[in-house]
């Protein structure tokens, strides 16, 4: 769920010194977006930034994120394609309302804002809460979806590992002072006196029970999901997808499946996007420019 729960306060650190090890790659050269501006959908002022041109692909931040922590590396990385980057209720440039902050409202958003940009479907790309607003876009809006990629997301509480879930109910805005976190929330216009019921917020939609099963198994597009084996969601989990989406057999006898799984070696819940994207985002463009009716490779 969250991105920067696991660890917060080596966060800023760890940002520090891989931008040390990468300024000088292309994918951390800054880029300017093609048009920015606000979408009002459903009673929020949602905002938006488009970059590029091609096949759009819209990309959904984790907790406490905004497009600045989370999208930084990426976008550039995406320069063939439409890259659409949006703001979550309450977080970064997208003020709160007093609605209660869920993954339906927040999926059901997303589909507002690309009917007002007039992009008919899209391959949808969550991270972490993003993941699960992308399993409730693609449950909710499947006519505006054409591939998913989950990273690092669950659609059921129970895809945490125990202390991960455990860990929810102890978060308070305390962890997060001194980190790109709050520095940021207060940077981009919000009010620092509502940074703690602003984490408190966020912190809420996973304190509830929530489980999709039935649905994200029945979702008709192709899925990719992702996990780190440091992460914080269970193997389990990601596996059970996969079977229900066709995997879990020999593809050499019987045809690869339309949807992948991925395990990264040495890889946290942070670390997914903030020291893998230079093997993550190759294995996504593959994914959602594939023939997924292609024969396996022969002999």
């Amino acid at each position: 769920m969250t991105a920067f729960i696991f660890g917060c306060q080596q966060g800023s650190k760890e940002k520090q010194e891989h931008s040390a090890t990468s300024k000088d790659s292309v994918a951390s050269q800054p880029v300017k977006p093609s048009k920015s501006g606000y979408a009002e959908v459903n009673g929020l002022k949602m905002y938006y930034e488009v970059y590029g041109k091609g096949k759009p692909v819209v990309l959904l931040h984790g907790s406490f994120m905004n497009i600045i922590s989370n999208w930084s590396q990426i976008i550039p990385m995406l320069a063939d394609r439409q890259v659409i980057v949006a703001e979550m209720q309450g977080h970064g440039r997208t003020r709160d309302i007093p609605r209660p902050l869920s993954y339906e409202a927040m999926a059901d958003d997303v589909s507002g804002l690309l009917k007002h940009l007039k992009v008919d479907s899209a391959d949808i790309l969550g991270y972490s809460m993003g993941g699960g607003v992308a399993f409730q876009f693609a449950v909710r809006h499947p006519e505006q979806l054409r591939r998913l990629v989950i990273l690092s997301g669950t659609y059921a509480h129970d895809g945490w590992w125990p202390d991960a879930e455990a860990s929810f109910s102890t978060i308070t805005a305390d962890m997060f002072k001194g980190t790109p976190i709050q520095t940021q929330y207060d940077s981009l216009g919000n009010d620092p006196a509502k940074f703690p019921d602003f984490v408190k917020k966020v912190m809420s939609i996973d304190l509830k029970p929530y489980d999709w099963s039935k649905d994200v198994k029945n979702i008709k597009a192709p899925i990719f999901m992702a996990i780190g084996d440091a992460d914080g969601v269970r193997y389990e989990h990601a596996l059970a997808l996969f079977r229900a989406k066709g995997g879990g057999k020999m593809g050499d006898m019987h045809g690869l499946p339309k949807s992948r799984l991925a395990i990264l070696p040495g890889t946290t819940h942070i670390g997914m996007m903030m020291q893998r994207p230079n093997w993550l985002i190759p294995m996504v463009t593959d994914f959602l420019d594939s023939d997924l009716n292609a024969a396996p490779p022969t002999f």
